[in-house]
């Protein structure tokens, strides 16, 4: 259940490694401290391999690529796996340039992410070589890339994690929807990075990257609603998301969240309603 990984997070305050970009830094670290993880935003190489090793999850997201980076994304890469330490891979602007695309396509294939998280403009890019995202922005809803972020699933053995307006979570044949959030959730930046800084958090306490992809994009959502009931415009919305995190309650889900999403999950085909931001930062 949502609720029970919300409280574990909270009890553990799992430590989330984020090799993540400039802009959202600041963002995604005082969200995951809001849902009560403990982050730690980190990029030199020389350190990568013993920090992964303190790490529940981590998180990779490619936002301001430079070669370095790289470098050390693939040594954290390296001893999360050798430690089974989850990761999320988060292919910002994957189809805008060559090397973009290149590079997401080699973490893919080097260190086989739990979790790909990503706007359906990147996650068509990574299937397709004649793909183009708008910069950071999504060209395609995510229902029209439903059978490449299956055929992504199968190719990579992981699950894909697709947010737009109603967000996706594909783990071979198995697929959520998820429907909560609002429409000024896209005037903020980094909204989509947070949400994989969140799905790290989740699967650093859930066994189940579905699952633990699912419930962070509900909790996204849910978040993202209250936010914006309280919020004037894109700046206090911001503020608000963060207090929203920080003060959820059960009853905020159960309230919110459709009923597949409150109780213990059944069948291997489950649409589900519930949270998503629509790109990343």
């Amino acid at each position: 259940m949502i609720w029970q990984d919300i409280q574990a997070i909270r009890g553990n305050s799992p430590l989330v490694l984020n090799i993540t970009n400039y802009v959202v830094m600041n963002t995604t670290a005082n969200a995951l401290l809001a849902l009560g993880a403990s982050p730690v935003m980190a990029h030199a190489a020389e350190e990568m391999e013993e920090m992964a090793a303190l790490a529940g999850a981590l998180i990779l997201n490619i936002g301001t690529l430079s070669a370095p980076w790289i470098e050390a994304m693939l040594k954290a890469g390296r001893e999360a796996g050798r430690r089974r330490v989850p990761i999320i891979l988060d292919p910002v602007g994957c189809g805008a340039t060559a090397f973009r695309t290149a590079t997401a396509r080699r973490l893919v294939e080097a260190l086989h992410p739990a979790v790909i998280r990503g706007n359906a403009s990147e996650i068509r890019a990574l299937m397709r070589a004649d793909s183009a995202t708008k910069g950071v922005d999504s060209l395609h809803s995510p229902d029209e890339v439903l059978e490449q972020a299956r055929a992504l699933s199968h190719a990579a053995a992981c699950v894909v994690s697709v947010s737009g307006a109603v967000d996706l979570i594909v783990a071979g044949d198995r697929v959520a929807r998820v429907r909560n959030g609002h429409p000024m959730m896209t005037r903020v930046t980094g909204m989509g990075c947070t949400a994989s800084a969140l799905t790290g958090a989740f699967a650093a306490v859930a066994a189940d990257p579905f699952q633990a992809a699912r419930h962070a994009m509900v909790v996204m959502g849910v978040a993202g609603e209250m936010a914006a009931e309280r919020a004037a415009g894109p700046g206090s919305l911001q503020m608000h998301f963060l207090d929203t995190l920080y003060g959820l309650e059960e009853s905020d889900i159960q309230r919110r969240a459709d009923a597949a999403d409150r109780g213990p999950q059944a069948g291997a085909t489950q649409p589900d309603s519930a949270a998503g931001p629509p790109s990343d930062a």
